[in-house]
Order: C-alpha cells, then sequence, then structure tokens
C-alpha cells in the first residue's frame, strides 16, 4: 500500500520554487542515484541503494557517528556490558514510530530475533551469537550472547538491524511492511513509484524531529551517469551521487556546485564465479588476477583519484593488512599458469551495467588486458535491474561490484564474503572450510592482538586463493548544488540527511 504524494499529505503547505523550468517543494530535497530500491524490509537486502535510503528511515539501537570511526547511542540511550562479556542491558530512549505508537525494548527484541531466525534474513550468520533477546520492560532490553562477541555492539549499528514495529509486521504482514514500512527514523516512506523515485516525508515522531529541517527526501532513479550529471548541471535535480571519476574536473568548475570527496569504506573488485568451470580452479583464478594490470585502472579509469586495492579489508580501516599480497601484471606469466593447468582458449561472460559508465570503462580495459593472456571476455551489458539478480542466480562469469562497510568492525565484510553460506560468500560461490572457520573464530576472539593476527591471516588466506580480484579503493564521490548546506556521507555510507538545509 502506497500513500499519493500531494501537499496536503507531505506537509500542510509547501512552497513550490521553480529551477531550471521545475517546479519543486522547496523543503524537499532531490538526489539522484543509479539503481531503485529493491525492499524496505532491513534484513532481506544487502545493497547500498536499499541501506542508503532507509539510514534515514530506520533508527538503529547503536550509532556510528559523522566521523564514521565511533560508536553512539541511537534508540538504546545507554548500555551495560557483564564481566563475562555475555550479558548487554540497553536501556531504550523515548521514542516513537511513526504511525505515533512508542518504541519500546519489545521491538528491539523483535527486530534482533528476527534477523537472527528469519529463513529470508541475509545477515543471520552475524547474529546467531545472541542466544536470548528478552524485554524486561518497556524500556529494557536483555541480549544474552552463547559466547563474547568482540563485534558485537558494531553489528547493532548495521543498517539490516534497523528497529521496526512488531505490531506492524503483526497487522501488516512482512510483505506489506517491506512496500510501506512503519519508519523509527528521521523520514517516512510516503510513495515507492518503482522504477522511478522513493518519496520521503519528514516523520514528526522522530525522536529528533527538532533537528530535520527539510520536508521530504525524493531518491530519483536515473540510470546513465550522464543525464544524472547534467540533471544536477540543470537544477533539475538538487543533489546525485555516484559522480564518475571523468566528471570530477568539469564539475569542481561549476560555481553552482559543490563536489564531495568523502573519506570511504568502498573497494571495488572483480567477482568470480567458482562454480563455472574452469574458475574453481585455484591456478585459473590466480592467472587472472596476474592478468589485470590495477595500476592501468586506477590512471586511466579513476584519473588518479583511486589507490590500487590489494585486500577485501579496506586501507585505514580495522585490521587492514598493508602487507597483503599484490601480484604484478605479467600477462605473459598468466598466460604459462593456464597452460600448465590445462587450459585454452578460455572464453567468459563479464556482466556489466548498462549506463554505468565507470564500470564499462572497466570492463573495456579488463577485456583487453585479459586478452594479452589468450583469455576472451564476452561483455554483456544487461539493465541494473537485472544485473543483481543474475549475480545472485550464478548467471555469469565476471563482474565487477563494489563494497562499503556498514560497520566498523571487519568481522561484517568477512563473514558476508568468506564465511556466509547465505548470499553463496557474496555471489562467488567461493568455498574454504578452513577460512570458514577462522572467520567464525575472529568473531569471538576478544584480545585484540589475536584476533589482529586472525584477520592479517584471512586477508593472506583469501588473496591467497583468489576469492575474488581485489581493484581499488576510492572516496565517495558526490555533488550537490550550492544552496544545499550539509549534504554529507560518512565513511560507512550514511547520509546524515537529517541535517541537510536547503535554502
Amino acid at each position: 500500500m502506497t500513500r499519493p504524494w500531494t501537499r496536503a499529505g507531505a506537509v500542510a503547505t509547501i512552497a513550490l520554487t521553480v529551477v531550471a523550468g521545475q517546479a519543486q517543494a522547496a523543503g524537499v530535497l532531490t538526489i539522484g542515484r543509479r539503481e531503485d530500491s529493491t525492499t524496505f524490509d532491513p534484513i532481506k537486502t544487502a545493497q547500498n541503494v536499499d541501506f542508503w535510503v532507509f539510514m534515514n528511515i530506520f533508527d538503529v539501537l547503536v550509532r556510528v557517528d559523522k566521523s564514521g570511526t565511533e560508536l553512539q547511542p541511537g534508540l538504546a540511550e545507554s548500555w551495560e556490558i557483564s564481566e563475562d562479556g555475555l550479558t548487554y542491558t540497553f536501556t531504550m530512549r523515548d521514542a516513537l514510530f511513526s504511525d505515533g505508537s512508542p518504541i519500546t525494548a519489545g521491538d528491539a527484541a523483535f527486530t534482533l530475533l528476527r534477523i537472527r531466525d528469519d529463513e529470508e534474513s541475509l545477515w543471520s550468520d552475524s547474529y546467531t551469537v545472541i542466544d536470548t533477546a528478552e524485554a524486561t520492560d518497556d524500556r529494557t532490553l536483555v541480549v544474552t550472547l552463547k559466547t563474547p562477541s568482540a563485534p558485537f555492539l558494531s553489528t547493532l549499528a548495521m543498517p539490516g538491524a534497523s528497529i521496526v514495529s512488531e505490531a506492524g509486521f503483526e497487522s501488516m504482514g512482512a510483505e506489506a511492511y517491506a512496500e510501506d514500512p512503519v519508519a523509527s527514523g528521521a523520514f517516512t516512506v510516503m510513495e515507492w513509484r518503482r522504477g522511478d523515485r522513493v518519496i520521503l516525508e519528514k516523520n514528526p515522531n522522530f525522536w529528533e524531529a527538532d533537528r530535520v529541517s527539510l520536508d521530504g527526501v525524493e531518491w530519483i532513479s536515473v540510470p546513465d551517469d550522464n543525464t544524472r550529471m547534467l540533471n544536477v548541471q540543470a537544477g533539475e535535480m538538487d543533489a546525485a551521487i555516484f559522480v564518475p571519476f571523468s566528471r570530477v574536473a568539469m564539475l569542481q568548475q561549476d560555481p553552482e556546485l559543490n563536489v564531495h570527496l568523502e573519506p570511504s569504506t568502498r573497494e571495488d573488485h572483480l567477482l568470480i564465479n567458482h562454480e563455472h568451470e574452469p574458475l574453481g580452479n585455484v591456478e585459473v583464478r590466480r592467472a587472472l588476477d596476474m592478468a589485470i594490470d590495477k595500476q592501468a585502472i586506477v590512471d586511466t579509469v579513476t584519473f588518479g583519484l583511486a589507490e590500487v586495492a590489494n585486500s577485501y579489508i579496506p586501507a585505514g580501516a580495522l585490521y587492514y593488512n598493508a602487507d597483503n599480497l599484490e601480484r604484478p601484471y605479467d600477462p605473459e606469466a598468466a598466460k604459462q599458469m593456464l597452460a600448465d593447468a590445462g587450459v585454452s582458449d578460455l572464453t567468459l561472460d563479464y556482466v556489466i551495467e548498462a549506463g554505468n559508465e565507470i564500470d564499462e570503462q572497466i570492463a573495456i580495459q579488463i577485456q583487453q588486458q585479459l586478452a594479452q593472456a589468450g583469455i576472451t571476455a564476452n561483455l554483456q551489458k544487461v539493465d541494473p535491474s537485472q544485473s543483481w539478480n543474475m549475480l545472485v542466480d550464478g548467471e555469469y562469469d565476471l563482474a565487477v561490484n563494489y563494497w562499503t562497510n556498514d560497520i566498523l568492525d571487519p568481522d561484517q565484510k568477512t563473514t558476508f564474503v568468506l564465511g556466509h553460506d547465505t548470499n553463496m560468500n557474496y555471489m562467488t560461490r567461493y568455498e574454504n572450510p578452513e577460512v570458514k572457520a577462522l572467520v567464525e573464530a575472529a568473531r569471538v576472539e576478544m584480545d585484540p592482538a589475536a584476533r589482529e593476527e586472525m584477520y592479517v591471516d584471512l586477508q593472506e588466506m583469501a588473496k591467497d586463493d583468489v576469492n575474488w580480484i581485489d581493484l581499488y579503493y576510492s572516496p565517495y564521490i558526490n555533488v550537490s548544488r550550492s544552496n544545499i548546506e550539509n549534504f554529507y556521507q560518512n565513511p560507512l555510507g550514511r547520509f546524515f540527511l537529517e541535517d541537510v538545509v536547503k535554502e
């Protein structure tokens, strides 16, 4: 069920202005992005296209600050941890859902048990450490763990653990809730026009409603990068994300625009489908790694704004191994490795999102580089709405994708890409029982030095196995018009739209 987008439905009276011939609500921020949302059910997505929208629709028990480096109170205003590290007692804030009902400890317990137990939860592996989650009263949540867990508090800040309404799920059902959720954050969903835009309005019941100056936000899907940039330049949108590297210098010259290069945890990589032979052969994957010139991609595609990646953990993040292996670019050695593995005339299907300028440029470069090692890459441009399902269904050999961390601790990404059955290790179908066991052990190791050693080992093992091919680390690159203040994205991807001012 959706609510129609009307001025009366959004705010009693929203003044209209005309910008570049387009009628826009003065207090509504319009943001261009590539893809449309897929769901508003926090546990059923792992995509930034969803997380980055509902980070301002839902609130979490524990937040990450603007610097992306520290935890701070969210819907839990305080907490205590038992000496044995097994019991966490949270005191809930006096807050309301968008429908006016109180956000209780019972809702928080329901949320945590649902992400742990629901068969459709993509994040269950990270929450199986929870033994019990109980509300001893409306404002007291007691969570007991099966074993001490170093990343547990960090996982509570993950968007997948956003606090949802138990009563809302019971009355609406999961499918309806995923379309029209009861919000716990700064904005609520007014309408979702599939394939076009998500329309949000200010949540007057948000516990920090006085902090929010915008009347609403529209996330508008514009798959083509060039069109999206032109829309912002023409004043038809207030902001856009995913600015192509090739446009940065030009946009910086426009006095009506602000280009934001924000520190990020983004890592771009080449996914490999291990189930498609001969890609299940580690020697073939190592040959692919050596056949790709990452520095050339950084220089030509990112215009030097990125740096070559050597690990699945991004540079600067907790336990990053700066000394991790970086295989040299050597197409002749790669060709010999393939021959030694008994592989010749290797042809691979490489899936690309149509309209994604950067991914298309990377694909052309990789296609040319692989050819030097005797490998043929067939480029398959598909609509962005199709590409994710193709990866999930295994209908690919190669595909560039990217990851941004959602929590401070490396456990989330490590679990998701190296030790996770539910999502087939980020669709790669990578399997290594020894790695998976170490992922589980690192999660419960409480000694920081021992834990760091485990993550160094995991990075080395992943690189040795070539679970995927690390390409580069890059900043978030967004653009906004000069009348927009405080448009900011922290390293974990959160847009603090509650602080944005539109003059």
